[in-house]
């Protein structure tokens, strides 16, 4: 199983449009941030997790022709504006896409893509959904074992998702300790890091560091990354087995 991240930059990308600071006007690419999202890879079979308004650049760039299952994190515009890009999915595989997420994301869904969405709220020609019934457990999603946990962002409810030794944690801002039962025993932890300082909807890098060594994670990468961060500098003040994520970036699990 495989992980590669399509996008590693926060809700505005990288560049930023309008600004002329030192990482936008960076020819370093692990500067040029799309909107996250990462791919899960096993065999032959791809899931991705969040479909943000660049995921058609990303699908074209990384040759994702088939796409097995979605999986929405929450409801903000950088997670789900490229849910229209499905639609040649499932023109051409002739069914629909099965998506996995929390009952609140799906009742967001319904009003900000009412015309997306049929009078049948299970099945439709463009997503099949399942749905997460309780704030934590583990479930099987087009074949593969998936662990989920909830947390919040400013109100909203976000699930984190774990792929064997891996956890895909974004957006993270209130949380309960029983969070941290479901990150035990982790080598990869993905987090959220958008700044060093404090935010109103995201743990600043400091936070995030103090999470994930509760966590006890071996590696962690940080993604959701703000312009006012540079690859290069930002690594080499972060502690050892903490990484900044980067677009194109591809780890084993």
């Amino acid at each position: 199983m495989k992980l590669l991240f399509l996008g590693s930059g926060g809700s505005m990308g990288i560049p930023v449009i309008g600004c002329s600071c030192a990482t936008c006007r960076s020819s370093d690419p692990k500067n040029q941030r799309l909107r996250p999202s990462v791919l899960i890879t096993e065999g032959t079979k791809k899931l991705l997790v969040d479909i943000g308004p660049d995921y058609r650049t990303q699908a074209l760039k990384y040759g994702i022709d088939t796409l097995e299952g979605l999986l929405l994190t929450h409801t903000h515009y950088d997670h789900i504006a490229g849910l229209d890009e499905l639609r040649i999915y499932t023109f051409r595989q002739k069914k629909p896409i099965p998506c996995l997420l929390s009952r609140e994301t799906h009742d967001e869904l319904k009003v900000r893509y009412h015309y997306f969405m049929p009078k049948d709220e299970v099945h439709d020609p463009k997503l099949q959904f399942s749905f997460l019934e309780k704030d934590l457990g583990t479930t099987t999603f087009e074949g593969i074992e998936v662990s989920y946990f909830s947390y919040s962002q400013v109100g909203m409810k976000v699930s984190g998702f774990r792929f064997k030794n891996c956890a895909y944690v974004t957006d993270i801002m209130e949380y309960e300790e029983t969070v941290f039962d479901s990150l035990k025993g982790l080598d990869i932890l993905i987090l959220s890091g958008r700044r060093w300082e404090k935010s109103i909807a995201h743990l600043s890098i400091d936070e995030g560091i103090a999470f994930a060594q509760k966590a006890g994670a071996k590696k962690t990468y940080f993604t959701h990354i703000s312009h006012e961060i540079d690859h290069e500098k930002t690594s080499e003040e972060l502690p050892e087995g903490f990484f900044l994520a980067y677009d194109g970036l591809e780890i084993t699990l």
